[in-house]
């Protein structure tokens, strides 16, 4: 397999997973825009992971100089290795469906940063727990200020119109729930990876446990988003009336967020699972930027508002540097 040793290179890869988990929900807006529901967007999001994860893993995953490839490595994993790291794909589902609908109503710059905002201080705080690499004050600073940066997105969202503000409780609500269940899917992921870059028996390659995680959340998702298509009152036959670029939307988004997982764990075994999770999930500035400049969710809003979301900006670039830097 593919793997690297660099403390600067792992970083980098963290700073590609933030952008790439900052972005993805691009493609959510995008099909929202043209009137696709999101619970059969959310098919194609499952899809475009899948057929990227496979992808990586039966090339970068399975070619290379050192380590094991993915088939072998799933072969030779324990029990308790494989349950964890489906657990961790299941655990996803159910918080990504969650943010998917918390986007819907109440905005990408809203819904990010609260609902990663809450999973990044639980994630990080169990996964450091389990492994404490990185150096833990300039670490749990930069969580405080990641913390703050999401109570800053809160009072924005108070600050809006009232219908506006009605529609971001309700998603403040769904962003608060997949938050809390987001929080522990990185841990689970981790345990059942080995540390650093040597292949130890029975724990899975970074690869591997990309490869176990999607299938965790593939077998979650046939559940959980039927039964989602069947409360909407939704029907595969809509789904299959879609145009191709409606579903390359979901695919693409898909394939983006699992990219930006699969060099997030490839970084985890040079900086650490708890470093690279924290950074990685800078991906709230991403997206709260592409929310307010690009799809401008606050136009029309009040000044207060922009300096209550500058301020969201400053200080989660500072807890951003605060949690590179704890990598070194």
């Amino acid at each position: 397999m593919v793997s690297i040793h660099d403390h600067i290179l792992a970083v980098l890869l963290c700073v590609v997973t933030m952008i790439g988990w900052g972005s993805w929900a691009n493609t959510l807006k995008l099909s929202a825009r043209r009137g696709w529901p999101f619970e059969l967007y959310y098919w194609d999001y499952a899809l475009g992971m899948v057929l990227s994860c496979l992808a990586i893993a039966f090339t970068f995953g399975s070619h290379g100089a050192t380590g094991t490839a993915v088939s072998a490595s799933v072969t030779a994993a324990s029990r308790a290795s494989i349950l964890a790291a489906l657990l961790s794909g299941l655990l996803y589902n159910l918080s990504s469906v969650l943010i998917v609908i918390a986007t819907d109503l109440a905005g990408i710059t809203i819904a990010f940063p609260v609902a990663v905002g809450l999973a990044v201080v639980i994630g990080t705080s169990v996964t450091y727990a389990q492994d404490p690499s990185g150096r833990a004050p300039l670490l749990f600073c930069g969580l405080g200020l990641l913390l703050g940066a999401m109570l800053l997105s809160t009072v924005a969202s108070n600050m809006q119109t009232r219908s506006a503000r009605l529609r971001s409780l309700r998603g403040l609500f769904f962003a608060i729930l997949s938050g809390c269940i987001m929080g522990f899917f990185y841990p689970r992921l981790a345990v059942s990876m080995a540390p650093g870059t040597e292949s130890v028996p029975g724990l899975l390659t970074p690869y591997a446990a990309a490869t176990v995680f999607t299938a965790g959340f593939l077998i979650s998702n046939v559940i959980v988003n039927s039964l989602l298509i069947w409360i909407r009152g939704e029907s595969y036959a809509h789904y299959f009336s879609g145009g191709f670029g409606i579903h390359l939307a979901g695919v693409g988004g898909g394939a983006i967020w699992m990219v930006a997982l699969i060099v997030n764990l490839v970084a985890a075994s040079v900086a650490g699972p708890a470093v690279s999770y924290a950074l990685g999930q800078g991906a709230t500035l991403v997206a709260a930027i592409w929310g307010v400049f690009v799809w401008r969710e606050f136009s029309g809003s009040a000044p207060k508002v922009f300096i209550t979301l500058g301020l969201m900006f400053l200080t989660y670039t500072c807890g951003l540097v605060l949690i590179g830097a704890a990598a070194f």
